[in-house]
């Protein structure tokens, strides 16, 4: 019981510390929804602006690959399966397919994503890379159905080449 107070305590001085960071961040003039999006995420996954965990994009949060692999940490996750699927990949047009299964305890039947990416659904920073961005894909799904989170990760996004700067910024 002591645990769970002071774990609610930390949760709420990190609600105060991530709309402080949010605020001068000036992110997009954060509205009400904003807010309580980004009060109701800390209170319940801990997430935190300052260690990467979420980010703002196109008026809303979105979760990183860091802060799904730190929740994972937190909640003891037991492991996680990476497994590419052969019959879904085309190598020689960079397309790529995983299957994550995530295992929150060794007695879990485990929580199922699939990730992918070609050229034509990623960054033209990341070109070459699209291997590792559908293993990423894969895992952040898996990770967000295993703990029930509803926001998408930033690197399940398509390119935002038709963003503009600042939103990238942050």
């Amino acid at each position: 019981m002591r645990r769970q107070i002071a774990v609610a305590g930390e949760f709420a001085k990190l609600v105060r510390q991530n709309l402080r960071l949010a605020r001068r961040l000036k992110v997009e003039q954060l509205g009400a929804g904003a807010i309580d999006r980004l009060r109701d995420m800390t209170l319940n996954f801990g997430f935190s602006l300052a260690l990467g965990d979420l980010a703002y994009l196109e008026r809303g949060w979105y979760i990183t690959h860091a802060g799904l692999v730190r929740l994972a940490a937190r909640r003891r996750c037991a492991g996680i399966e990476v497994q590419q699927v052969l019959e879904s990949c085309d190598q020689s047009n960079g397309r790529w397919v995983f299957k994550a299964t995530v295992y929150k305890s060794s007695g879990s039947r485990g929580f199922v994503g699939y990730g992918d990416a070609d050229p034509s659904n990623v960054s033209t920073l990341v070109h070459g890379a699209e291997m590792r961005i559908a293993e990423t894909r894969a895992v952040n799904r898996a990770l967000r159905k295993a703990y029930g989170i509803g926001l998408c990760s930033v690197e399940e996004l398509g390119s935002f080449s038709n963003s503009s700067g600042r939103t990238r910024d942050h």
